[in-house]
C-alpha cells in the first residue's frame, strides 16, 4: 500500500503526479456514489451495500485465478451477490439477518479464495481499505467509464426509480415495475463496487455511499438537490482527505471517510440549531 511518506522519497513532479490521479480518481467515485448513495438512502439499503462490495473481494480472487481483469471479475461476482440479495429479499427473508451473513461470509470466503491463488501477491490491507494513491491512468479511465455509466443508468431511470421508492403500490398504479427499478439499482450497485474497490477498499466503499448522502438529506429540499449535494461532499471529502493524508501522513482511504463523518456531524448539529 502506497503511503504519503513513500512519495515523498521520490521526485516533486512524480509526487504531484501521484497526488492528481488520486484527486481524479476519487472525484470519478464521488460522482458515482453520490446519487446512488441517497438511494441507498431511501431505501435503507446500507447492509445491501455492505453485502455486495464485501463479495467483491471473492470476485478479485476469481479474477485472478481465472487470469481476468480484477475490474470484471469484481463486477460479476458483485453483480451476483445484489442479485442473490434481492431475490432472497423479494421471497420474504429476513433482510438484516440474511445480509450480515452474507456480507461477512463473502468477504471471510474471498480472503481465504486469494490464499489459494498460485502467485497472488496483493496487498490486503489495500483490497479492505483501499489504495487510491497507487491508481494509474488506466484506473481512472476506468472509475470515470464506471461513473459515466452509472450517472446515465440513473438520469434514465431517475423519476421511475424515485416513483419506486416513495410507495411500490404507486409506482404498479404508474405502470411501471417495481422489480425492475430494483434491478437497476442492483447494477449500479455492482458497477459502483467494481469501480471504487481500489479507490476505497471493500470496507469504505458503503460508508462513501451512505455518508455524503446522509450528510446531503438534511441540507437539501428536493431529492435532485440531494443527489449533487452528495456529489460535491463526496468530492469535497476526497480533496480534504487527501490533504490530511499528505499533512499527517494518515491513510488516505480511511481520511477521506473520517473527513466525510465528520462533515456529517456538523450537519446534524446545523440541522438541530436550525430546528431550535
Amino acid at each position: 500500500m502506497i503511503t504519503i511518506t513513500a512519495i515523498r522519497k521520490n521526485h516533486t513532479l512524480m509526487f504531484d503526479d501521484f497526488l492528481v490521479r488520486a484527486a481524479l480518481a476519487g472525484v470519478g467515485v464521488a460522482v458515482a456514489t453520490g446519487p446512488l448513495g441517497a438511494f441507498v438512502v431511501w431505501r435503507r439499503m446500507a447492509y445491501f451495500g455492505d453485502a455486495t462490495s464485501h463479495a467483491a473481494i471473492l470476485g478479485v480472487a476469481l479474477a485472478l485465478a481465472l487470469s481476468l481483469p480484477i475490474g470484471l471479475g469484481t463486477m460479476f461476482v458483485a453483480l451476483a451477490m445484489a442479485l442473490t440479495v434481492s431475490a432472497l429479499a423479494a421471497k420474504g427473508w429476513a433482510v438484516d439477518t440474511t445480509l450480515g451473513v452474507l456480507a461477512h461470509s463473502a468477504l471471510a470466503f474471498g480472503l481465504v479464495a486469494i490464499s489459494f491463488v498460485p502467485g497472488a501477491r496483493l496487498d490486503m490491507s489495500g483490497l479492505l481499505f483501499g489504495d487510491i494513491l497507487a491508481v494509474s491512468t488506466r484506473d481512472i479511465a476506468f472509475v470515470w467509464a464506471g461513473a459515466a455509466t452509472i450517472a446515465a443508468l440513473l438520469f434514465w431511470r431517475w423519476q421511475a426509480l424515485l416513483t419506486a421508492t416513495l410507495s411500490e403500490d404507486l409506482a404498479q398504479a404508474s405502470g411501471l415495475d417495481p422489480n425492475r427499478e430494483r434491478l437497476v439499482l442492483t447494477i449500479a450497485l455492482a458497477i459502483t463496487v467494481a469501480v471504487a474497490l481500489k479507490i476505497i477498499g471493500a470496507l469504505l466503499i458503503s460508508a462513501m455511499l451512505i455518508i455524503p448522502a446522509a450528510t446531503a438529506r438534511s441540507l437539501s429540499r428536493s431529492p435532485e438537490a440531494m443527489a449533487l449535494l452528495a456529489v460535491l461532499i463526496g468530492a469535497g471529502s476526497v480533496l480534504g482527505g487527501l490533504h490530511l493524508s499528505l499533512s499527517f501522513d494518515t491513510p488516505a482511504g480511511p481520511s477521506i471517510i473520517a473527513l466525510a463523518a465528520v462533515a456529517f456531524t456538523a450537519s446534524v448539529g446545523a440541522s438541530r440549531f436550525k430546528r431550535h
